[in-house]
Formats: structure tokens, C-alpha cells, sequence
């Protein structure tokens, strides 16, 4: 079950408020190193501990200067051009204070500060980017990260067929990246750990 919202309009609450829902975050970057790269897209889901209900946060692109943009490399030019990211970016007005003040509210919806950690992809590089652009969204989770990238480096060593078996339709946009993480988490439970849960 997956409640949907517009990009800046977040779904009601549909999930109560507790510190064992899990809090899911994506962001797109101009590069790899926060020392002089930025962001230029966050988005956040909230689930329950067993991954359902799915509620959307709001999702927001962050202005950034076209000498920023332009510095880019071929790669992420090529990405976020595909994706329409780079206009996004050009055409917005928020910035990250702004885009961090409206997370927290929303988070602060479903889990208490300080309970819930961050959970994604490769979740240690945003939380790096956090720590410097969004220090006070970053101090909202706990210090541990749910790192879906683990159970990934598992499977491909333990149990090859499991991590084959999962395809990332690699939109790099931050919202589809926070909804694959979370599917391929469920995946992993499945068909690495074997894990029975009572969804609801």
C-alpha cells in the first residue's frame, strides 16, 4: 500500500506516530564530495516497521547556480539532464534550509526525534552530504543507518541468484530511488534472509 502525494503537498497521515517506522531518504548531488559538491534533490518516505504503509514526503529540487551545474561531469550532466532534474534545479527557488525546515515537520509526523534511522542506498554518502548542507535534518535520525547496499554486497558473495534477481529500473530520480530501495529491501528479507513478516 503506498500512499501518494504531490512533490510539495505530503500524504496525510496515514501511519501513527511511532520510533519503530523506518525513514527513507534519497538525494540527487552535482558529485561524490560534499566539500565541493551540493544538493540538488531530496525526497523522503516514511514506512511502517515491516515496510507498508508507504507514506510520501515531500520531495523538493534545490536551486543551485548554473556554475555549479556547469562543473558538473559527464555523468551526472547526462543523468540529470535525462531525468529533467537540471531544469528542475534552474527553474526552482527553494533552498536547503528551506527544504530541510519543511522535512523536519513532516517527519515529525511519524517518528519522535532520534529514534529512526536513516535508511536508503549507499545511505552513508547522503548522510554525508547531510551532515554538511542539512545538519539539522541529520541530527533528526539516529546514528545507525539502515544501508540497503549491505544486504546487496551479501547477496552478490552468498547468494548470487538473490542479488541477480532484483532489477534497479535506475531513474535517479530521488523519490524512485527511495520507493526501489525499499522494494529491494523487501526483496532481500525474502529471498536472502528468509524473513516471514506480518505486513499490514
Amino acid at each position: 500500500m503506498r500512499a501518494m502525494s504531490e512533490a510539495n503537498n505530503p500524504t496525510p497521515a496515514t501511519l501513527a506516530k511511532s520510533d519503530q517506522n523506518l525513514v527513507w531518504l534519497d538525494c540527487e548531488m552535482t558529485g561524490l564530495e560534499p566539500d565541493t559538491d551540493r544538493l540538488l534533490e531530496i525526497a523522503v518516505v516514511v514506512t511502517g516497521p515491516s515496510l507498508e504503509p508507504r507514506v510520501e514526503g515531500p520531495v523538493f529540487a534545490i536551486h543551485q547556480p548554473d556554475e555549479l551545474l556547469n562543473k558538473m561531469d559527464a555523468w551526472n550532466k547526462g543523468t540529470h539532464g535525462r531525468s529533467g532534474l537540471i531544469d528542475k534545479v534552474k527553474a526552482s527557488t527553494v533552498t536547503e534550509e528551506e527544504a530541510e525546515q519543511k522535512i523536519l515537520a513532516f517527519l515529525a509526523q511519524y517518528v519522535p526525534k532520534g529514534t529512526a534511522p536513516m535508511c536508503g542506498n549507499s545511505i552513508g554518502q547522503d548522510r554525508r552530504f547531510l551532515v554538511r548542507y542539512m545538519p539539522k535534518l541529520e541530527r533528526f535520525f539516529h546514528y545507525r543507518n539502515v544501508d540497503v547496499s549491505t544486504l546487496k554486497e551479501l547477496a552478490k558473495r552468498w547468494k548470487p541468484e538473490a542479488y541477480t534477481s532484483f532489477k534497479k529500473a535506475q531513474k535517479h530520480t530521488a523519490l524512485a530511488d527511495v520507493h526501489e530501495s525499499i522494494d529491494e529491501l523487501a526483496h532481500y528479507r525474502q529471498h536472502l534472509l528468509a524473513v516471514d513478516v506480518k505486513t499490514s
